[in-house]
């Protein structure tokens, strides 16, 4: 099997695929910059801070709003994202475990708090139809599921 064919591809969809938690997002969006508004225009009068808060926070949630692509080879792990582009070798990871809305790869031998900074997090698709193949391709490569 070639390096530059991947063994397994989805793209997740999160925004579309989770209607009621992007409603409730939507919803807290507005309101966190309603709350801004009047805290920095009205207040301050200072309209930066208001366009710098609410980039900064709408930059960090990008990624539920874009499509994400993930693609399994021989050798690594590959994420795109619009602009952005991840790539880890399974060699990186001591364990991988089932969560809410996908799988969490850890770079230690057991979960720990640090694994949402330093592992990898993999989102299903709405259909979950790469579950059973990515599990059984995760046992190959890391092995250790707890």
């Amino acid at each position: 099997m070639s390096n530059n064919i991947p063994r397994l591809k989805w793209i997740s969809y999160p925004f579309r695929d989770f209607p009621i938690s992007s409603s409730l997002l939507v919803v807290f969006l507005i309101i966190i910059s309603l709350l801004l508004w009047k805290i920095t225009v009205v207040n301050w009068e200072m309209p930066l801070f208001f366009y710098l808060g609410m980039g900064i926070f709408l930059i960090s949630l990008i990624t539920y709003f874009i499509p994400t692509t993930y693609e399994f080879y021989e050798d690594r792990i590959l994420i795109r994202y619009w602009l952005i582009k991840a790539e880890r070798p399974y060699s990186q990871f001591g364990c991988y475990y089932i969560d809410k809305k996908g799988i969490m790869l850890s770079t230690f031998k057991m979960p720990r708090k640090l694994d949402p900074f330093r592992g990898l997090s993999l989102r299903f698709s709405r259909t979950k139809e790469e579950k059973d193949e990515l599990l059984k391709l995760l046992d190959d490569k890391i092995g250790n599921r707890v």
